[in-house]
């Protein structure tokens, strides 16, 4: 029995862009030796709700964010992948399951664990894991509801993307993100929050930072927020490093927007004025930019953070960062790190810990000893690791599915035992998973619309969205709009 007389059924597991761009490249590059494949798609996820990191991962106010969803939605919107969403690996279903009923498995799980930093005194209470907030602020239902923002100084480690999500969240007032899709509960939290400082961290320089010119403007945005430079950040950066940067278009507009910060700093106190936001409103909290600081050791007092030391580092003569000796301690009262994401272990998939990534060779995975496993693939952050933007991710589905593809003409697949496309569903079925569809998720994201609708921002305008937290309360909404009938 070959491909090229039944579908090739295929299971993608995770509907965040590399799960999605997985499938899509699939459909788009079906032409093997034998003709043109017939292709039947499932993407799973654990959720009740499609978009994985973009939902689950990125600030509410991030500026690409709408874009990105918008995309993927279009693509699942067409109707020839099949999303199936409440459906936890591992433990509604096994690799065994997926094997018996498809011809080949994409696992697409992203990484979604913070990377350890390790200093003394990061267990401590008021330390952080800025993932974990993130979840937060994002409404993952398998987080708690509330969390702890108490601290009136805040440091954040890190000076990528994340780091400039959270400290945005931090700096930013409540009222202001009512113009985004944040839970009620959320809203409460930020509203209460004690903070006055947020202070980012980063090791290296002011152009060696990840920000892209859109993100760095973003910071500033906030209303009656104060950005606070430190001129020896700027003043340490060497001639010939002025060359490089003036030499790179992205790297000069981001660091003309830390100088101008930093002369707008320096013109108001030199005519004795009171600072202001970038809109002349009184200052009601300060966001300090710290760069060529190494983390140190996180300062404790009765259990919790009360500080944090940092070592001043420079750039050697081959551009690497290296300490100065010098010592500097910040008070402080919680530390969030957002120095970078880790995969997670899949049950009965091989697994590299150190590097937080399925084993693979180019998207095939393979056991420790190198050899391929056969119809099992990777594809994004879980295969690569957390590294690189959306493109990246489209390069990398097309390598994992020239894989498979490759496999396909090889004979190296051999066709799954159970064909029907219906199957699938009666075992979920049987198990009584409470899986939703993507009927569900229209259902769910117009329900979401509703209760923005009902509700106004700051402004007096309605809301665009309100997002549901509760799980159970995703999947009844899912289920019940659609009236889904039983498959038993």
């Amino acid at each position: 029995m070959s491909f090229s007389q039944q579908p090739f059924r295929l299971a993608v597991i995770g509907s965040g862009p590399a799960g999605v761009y997985a499938a899509e490249t699939l459909l788009k590059n079906k032409q093997v030796k034998n003709g043109e494949l017939e292709v039947s798609i499932d993407l799973f996820d654990r959720f009740p709700a499609p978009f994985g990191l973009i939902r689950y991962g990125v600030a509410p106010d991030h500026p690409r964010i709408k874009g990105i969803i918008t995309a993927l939605h279009r693509i699942l919107d067409r109707g020839d992948i099949r999303f199936l969403g409440d459906v936890e690996f591992g433990t509604d279903l096994t690799i065994e399951d997926l094997r018996r009923h498809y011809d080949a498995v994409v696992f697409a799980t992203g990484a979604v664990k913070d990377t350890d930093l390790d200093v003394p005194g990061i267990e401590l209470a008021g330390s952080h894991g800025a993932a974990d907030f993130v979840a937060w602020y994002d409404g993952n239902p398998d987080y708690p509801r509330t969390w702890e923002l108490d601290a009136e100084k805040v440091a954040v480690i890190g000076n990528g993307n994340v780091a400039l999500d959270v400290a945005r969240v931090l700096s930013k007032s409540a009222d202001e993100l009512l113009r985004t899709e944040i839970p009620a509960n959320v809203h409460e939290g930020l509203q209460a929050a004690a903070t006055t400082d947020v202070h980012i961290f980063g090791r290296r320089g002011p152009a060696q930072t990840k920000f892209s010119p859109l993100e760095a403007r973003e910071l500033a945005h906030p209303k009656g927020l104060q950005v606070v430079m430190d001129p020896r950040d700027l003043e340490q950066i060497t001639e010939a490093e002025w060359e490089a940067i003036k030499a790179d278009k992205r790297t000069d507009q981001v660091v003309k927007i830390f100088t101008g910060w930093l002369e707008e700093q320096q013109r108001r106190e030199a005519a004795g004025e009171e600072p202001t936001d970038r809109e002349g409103n009184p200052v009601r909290r300060r966001l300090h930019m710290h760069f060529w600081h190494r983390p140190v050791e996180v300062l404790d007092e009765d259990g919790r953070v009360a500080g944090m030391r940092f070592e001043r580092t420079r750039l050697d003569a081959e551009g690497n960062v290296e300490g100065t000796g010098e010592m500097v301690d910040y008070d402080l009262g919680a530390v969030y790190r957002a120095v970078g994401y880790h995969g997670s272990e899949l049950p009965g998939i091989p697994y590299d810990a150190r590097r937080g990534v399925i084993t693979n060779a180019a998207g095939r995975v393979t056991g420790a000893d190198g050899t391929v496993i056969p119809g099992v693939y990777a594809n994004g952050w879980i295969k690569r690791g957390p590294v690189g933007l959306i493109g990246a991710t489209k390069s990398d589905a097309l390598e994992t599915i020239a894989s498979l593809l490759e496999d396909i003409e090889s004979g190296a697949l051999a066709p799954a035992p159970e064909r029907e496309d219906e199957a699938i569903l009666h075992l979920l079925e049987e198990r009584g998973v409470q899986y939703t569809t993507w009927a569900g998720w229209t259902a769910l994201d117009e329900h979401e619309k509703s209760l923005g609708a009902s509700a106004m921002d700051a402004d007096g305008e309605p809301r665009t969205r309100i997002k549901v937290v509760e799980r159970e309360e995703m999947v009844r909404v899912s289920r019940d709009a659609v009236n889904q009938p039983s498959h038993a």
